[in-house]
């Protein structure tokens, strides 16, 4: 037998067996134990999210996987967890856009750069709610501009995060208006002053703002979509509404630590992008305002893949440096 037909005989059987890194890690992963963690506390959408999906895949692979919840510090505390496990997907990331764009833009310095984590696939997206008190008589976001211009002392408006930070600076920036900005520690503390009169307006994720604007104390003139979103049909767009190219859509990705083995970051791929687009969990996510994979970024399920998050961070990361540049945010 001649040297290349022993070389090409010799690969095969190494495949056949399993000694090729790639070729075992995709036939025998997981080998063990899945954590899922996630830089929130328990009870959350994305809590909620990243234990659906725990329990699919669960009974699907066959080993536990377990969500473990280490909130804190921006999220900062669970990313580092990550990039500093073992690369053998056994330990992956559920991580809100975020930790990926907005956090390195953020701060000077972080224990973790985006490189060190490999995209996998979108769990979950939703716009963003901009929403006013019910009493202000402006009913759209052409009107509530118009009415920034001229307001003594200026409009100002609530956050509980970054996030719906840069997304009421983004506005304020395409608009060439002032408002104020008054932080909150989190959503419910938001919501309240919106309600309570204290600020006349806010962006914020779905779900507490539908409950408040069904109940009549707020009332809603746009979602931050590129389109229009399928659980709030009737409100525009702010693109729609007088301010094209804005888009702000926040979206829950999952990650594994730079330097898993491709096939496994497949694997885990194709088994959660299905899981997600299946009616039960698409279903129980409408009603935590969320669309499951990338539907709310206008993203079909099959380019659900780790190269289209990958672009999606690029693309975010670009956009959401300059609004914090112009803005002057700072960590806190």
């Amino acid at each position: 037998m001649k040297t290349a037909q022993k070389m090409r005989l010799a690969c095969c059987i190494m495949i056949g067996i399993g000694l090729f890194p790639g070729a075992a890690s995709a036939q025998q992963y997981p080998t063990g134990p899945v954590q899922i963690v996630l830089g929130f506390p328990p009870g959350g959408s994305t809590d909620i999210l990243a234990r659906l999906v725990a329990q699919k895949l669960q009974a699907e692979w066959g080993r536990p996987v377990v969500v473990v919840n280490k909130p804190g510090d921006s999220t900062i505390i669970a990313t580092e967890t990550v990039t500093r496990s073992t690369p053998d997907g056994h330990t992956l990331l559920v991580g809100a856009s975020s930790a990926m764009t907005i956090n390195p833009v953020l701060y000077d310095k972080l224990p973790y750069h985006p490189r060190d984590l490999m995209p996998i696939t979108i769990m979950g997206s939703f716009p963003l709610v901009l929403a006013v008190q019910p009493s202000m008589p402006q009913k759209s976001l052409n009107e509530l501009i118009a009415s920034a211009k001229t307001a003594k002392p200026s409009l100002n408006y609530s956050s509980a995060s970054t996030l719906f930070q840069l997304a009421a600076e983004m506005m304020k920036q395409m608009a060439s208006i002032d408002v104020t900005h008054i932080p909150y520690k989190g959503s419910v503390q938001a919501m309240t002053a919106l309600t309570s009169g204290d600020v006349q307006m806010l962006f914020l994720d779905p779900a507490p703002v539908i409950a408040q604007i069904k109940a009549g104390k707020a009332r809603g003139l746009a979602v931050t979509s590129a389109k229009r979103w399928s659980l709030m049909p009737d409100l525009p767009t702010m693109a729609e509404s007088g301010l094209p190219d804005y888009d702000v859509t926040s979206w829950i990705g999952l990650f594994a630590p730079a330097g898993t083995p491709q096939a496994v970051v497949d694997k885990i791929q194709h088994d959660v992008s299905r899981i997600v687009a299946s009616p039960d969990i698409r279903e129980r996510l409408e009603t935590l305002g969320i669309d499951a994979g990338g539907k709310a970024l206008g993203i079909a399920d099959a380019d659900n893949t780790p190269a289209q998050l990958a672009k999606v961070i690029s693309d975010e990361g670009v956009r959401f440096a300059q609004v914090i540049k112009t803005a002057h945010i700072k960590a806190e």
